[in-house]
């Protein structure tokens, strides 16, 4: 217990400064609940923390369903990952880096907390969860199935919102998917 939660603040933690630091300065997204909850932020100013604790809510039903695990040890993660992301808010002005720098960092740093939570079998969101349950059931690597889960989001938000630098967007989930595949493939020794 102490181990998982352990990994929830790392992993969380990773998350908040990745999106802050490195992704919201320059109005990109990422994927998963994430992305859609950056995306209410910026149709509607909706807070991205509470936003994304709420729209987890029927993915966690579901797993409540048919996985407890995933549920409880999920739903903390969620809920410490909402808290970091506006916790760790002021992070927005610290780092000046070029878009692409900002990119590949911001994908790097989340990718550590993603992949570190869902080694674990520790969701840090909804389609995270999702990914971890579908990998559970189909045996497909849970970065691979999450990367194709952000990417359908990334081209609806693109579409949705117009805009083009959102293509960088891509880059961030595409970073983040290999770092969590990757992460979760490696065997333990």
């Amino acid at each position: 217990m102490l181990k998982k939660l352990a990994v929830i603040g790392f992993g969380s933690t990773m998350i908040g400064i990745g999106v802050n630091g490195f992704i919201l300065p320059f109005q990109l997204i990422n994927g998963g609940m994430f992305g859609i909850s950056i995306v209410f932020n910026y149709l509607w100013h909706f807070s991205i923390g509470l936003t994304f604790v709420f729209l987890n809510i029927p993915v966690y039903l579901l797993a409540y369903k048919s996985d407890f695990d995933y549920f409880f040890y999920g739903m903390i993660g969620a809920v410490f990952s909402g808290f970091m992301i506006e916790f760790l808010m002021p992070l927005r002005d610290i780092f000046h880096l070029s878009i692409i720098s900002s990119v590949i960092i911001g994908g790097l740093v989340v990718g550590i907390g993603v992949g570190t939570m869902l080694r674990n079998h520790i969701s840090p969101g909804g389609m995270d969860l999702l990914a971890l349950l579908l990998a559970k059931w189909t045996k497909i690597n849970v970065g691979i199935i999450g990367f194709a889960i952000d990417a359908v989001i990334i081209i609806a938000s693109l579409l949705l919102l117009q805009e083009p630098r959102l293509l960088y967007s891509l880059l961030i989930v595409s970073i983040v998917g290999l770092l969590a595949t990757v992460i979760t493939s490696y065997e333990r020794s």
